[in-house]
């Protein structure tokens, strides 16, 4: 592909971004317009016409699903030998090979999670936590070191932005435990990923021959999603830049969703008046969603103009029609998850592909209530945010089988024949089984790798320069390849499912037909969101749920929380203004099902129906943990408060409750029946 043909496929703007190859560029993106379209073009522009040598690229974004995409459409492009990776790989990697350098022998290992040396800090500083406060603290800690506060200074920052410490703990504790905690990783030897910024960046500011070094080899920088960046990300940006000029920026001010993380739109707000002459050029033809979607979503965020805030990027939307936006009450949680799960499965039989259908919900405590409802309608599912696709058993047996089919392939035979044949030994056949649970999982991870062996035998290899233009067929050595690389980024494939996920791990993703449930004030917004600040914060997570959709969008919420529960909800302020004729909307009932026993659930007025819910709650979670699974598929909250309300003393009235069937009562029958025993006599009656 010749240079001009590669600008042939963008639209003026995207051309501009294209060709602007020199100096700071700034591009302000809206959902939907191609953004990684854009830059990546560039990059392969640049590269095409020699101002670029691809080893000279570095390409930084947030997530390893948006690095491993920007990595496939630059083969596509033929721009093979760019390094496109998240922050903290590409740090990672130059610490590793700088380390022996610097310090001397292997760098201290990383530890994955900080809950560990976190609740050792605070029981070396005498704090009482468990292990939701142990949670909070180390999201505290997290968010110090990526803001660029230390121990010393944590107390007067905080003060000064009005940010209350986690789970009520006084300032000067908190900061106690951050000095334990660094303590603590010391004696352990180990680092976590902020240190890992932090030690780069410290490197290149203190070692001018590593930085030289490191500025020699990267001398183009493009960074995604820069309303999402970090002080400590920028910094560590600034220390590659050392003083050039040579960097392009993307984001959209309106997607800024983690504040509470760290992450500030400040620079990319500010990045004209902080680089004079700069190239701003601005996205706003939306190709992702439908005029009925992007019309909403320009209702939702200009809410923050009219409230005196930036103003937003107005989309205009470039695809046809499509069916309109619905607007759904329903009588509580469980009505909604069943109304959801019918209307999924009415998609389905419409032609709509599960793996391009969503629900996405503000927090991931709310999937449970789906999972069951698409469960028992028989609709495959994932939770976004669950077991890693790599981390599965099935998958690394799979990968280890595919290695030796590398090796011993016939040439003659298409690789996709070949991989086929391969998983049929893991579980794969060619119709996914009939049973849900553990065995269609199974099949659908498999699937997933077939679908992937397809889809780059379409393509070609496109790797080390080859590309399905140069005649060579794909093969099993350039799926492992494929694979190896997507494991290293944890760039997972497509399951076939409906995907569940909390309105924050949806950013970056789209898909046919979304479903955005639990729009209820104290939902979203939280009932956390106390500040002006905040509240714009959860207007913006509304904005980027709305255009994850391209052209089926479903709005909804419930009067209450538990089935013959009261409705003392209301619905979220931001649906005020685009709730159809400024009323509650359709009303949706809980198709096939009665109204549940339990008025108002576990705060209601029967202490024993709330010791029962306690116990069986916490039970089944300690269960869930100890098997791997979720608790959801152990027993629904729905379910428990069924079995808190009927109290069940046999396993023939355990099998009566809703909820509970054959595979659960022959396997937790009997704990379920323990656990209520237990719970009842500990109530004295009266």
């Amino acid at each position: 592909m010749s240079a001009d043909a590669l600008l042939d496929a963008l639209d003026p703007e995207q051309r501009a971004v294209a060709t602007a190859l020199r100096g700071p560029v700034c591009v302000l993106a809206g959902a939907g317009t191609g953004k990684t379209r854009a830059i990546t073009h560039r990059i392969a522009y640049g590269i095409r016409t020699g101002v670029y040598r691809p080893a000279n690229v570095l390409a930084v974004t947030f997530t390893a699903r948006a690095a491993g995409e920007m990595r496939t459409r630059l083969r596509g492009l033929g721009a093979s030998g760019v390094q496109a990776r998240t922050f903290h790989a590409a740090a990672l990697r130059q610490l590793g090979f700088f380390w022996p350098k610097v310090v001397g022998g292997a760098p201290p290992r990383i530890v994955e999670q900080k809950a560990q040396v976190v609740a050792e800090a605070a029981r070396r500083v005498g704090l009482s936590v468990d292990r939701v406060g142990v949670r909070d603290l180390a999201s505290e800690v997290e968010w110090a070191k990526v803001s660029l506060v230390t121990a010393d200074e944590y107390e007067k920052a905080v003060a000064a932005i009005g940010r209350p410490a986690p789970g009520g703990q006084d300032p000067q504790a908190v900061a106690r435990l951050m000095t334990a905690y660094e303590q603590v990783k010391t004696e352990r030897g180990v680092i976590d990923f902020e240190d890992v910024l932090l030690l780069l960046a410290a490197m290149l500011a203190e070692r001018r021959d590593v930085a030289d070094e490191v500025r020699d080899q990267y001398r183009y920088f493009v960074v995604d999603e820069y309303q999402d960046v970090s002080p400590l990300q920028q910094f560590l940006l600034d220390q590659w830049l050392g003083g050039r000029h040579e960097l392009c920026v993307v984001g959209d001010p309106s997607q800024t969703i983690y504040s509470f993380a760290g992450a500030t739109p400040y620079h990319l707000t500010s990045f004209a008046s902080a680089h004079p002459g700069a190239t701003v050029v601005r996205l706003v033809r939306d190709y992702r969603s439908t005029p009925q979607v992007v019309s909403l979503a320009n209702q939702v965020i200009d809410a923050t103009r009219r409230a005196g805030g930036p103003a937003p990027l107005e989309l205009r939307a470039q695809r046809p029609d499509g069916p309109e936006v619905r607007f759904t009450t329903y009588d509580d949680d469980e009505a909604e998850a069943v109304g959801i799960a019918h209307a999924v499965a009415r998609l389905v039989r419409g032609g709509v592909r599960p793996s391009e259908i969503a629900v996405l919900y503000r927090t991931n405590a709310q999937s449970e209530a789906f999972e069951e409802a698409l469960a028992t309608a028989g609709i495959a599912y994932q939770v976004r945010g669950g077991e890693r696709f790599f981390a599965r058993r099935d998958v690394r047996d799979a990968l280890v089988l595919l290695r030796g089919g590398a090796r011993s392939a016939d040439p003659d035979v298409p690789m996709p024949e070949t991989v086929r044949d391969i998983l049929r030994t893991v579980g794969w056949a060619q119709e996914p089984p009939a049973a849900r649970g553990a065995a269609r999982e199974r099949w659908d991870a498999m699937q997933a790798l077939v679908t992937l062996a397809d889809e780059l035998d379409a393509a070609g290899p496109g790797r080390d320069g080859g590309s399905a233009t140069d005649g060579r067929r794909a093969t099993v050595a350039d799926l492992v390849a494929e694979l190896d690389e997507r494991v290293a980024a944890q760039h997972a494939p497509t399951v076939e499912g409906v995907t569940l996920a909390s309105l924050h791990a949806a950013k970056g993703l789209e898909w046919d037909a979304v479903f955005l449930a639990g729009l209820s004030e104290g939902l979203l917004p939280t009932s956390l969101a106390d500040t002006p600040a905040a509240v714009a914060e959860e207007r913006r997570l509304l904005y980027v749920g709305v255009t994850r959709a391209r052209e089926h969008l479903h709005l909804s919420w419930s009067r209450s929380r538990l089935p013959g529960g009261r409705p003392n909800r209301s619905m979220s302020r931001f649906l005020t203004p685009v709730w159809p004729d400024g009323s509650s909307g359709r009303r949706g009932t809980r198709p096939g099902t009665g109204r549940g026993p339990v008025d108002g659930g576990p705060d209601g007025a029967d202490p024993r129906v709330r010791r029962v819910v306690a116990d069986l709650t916490a039970w089944r979670d300690e269960r869930a943990r100890a098997t791997g699974v979720s608790p959801a598929r152990l027993l629904t909250a729905a379910t428990i408060a069924h079995v808190a309300a009927q109290q069940p003393r046999t396993r023939e009235e355990l099998g009566r409750v809703p909820g509970v069937g054959a595979q659960a009562l022959a396997s937790l029958g009997d704990e379920v029946l323990d656990v209520v025993r237990r719970a009842v006599a500990a109530v004295p009656q009266g």
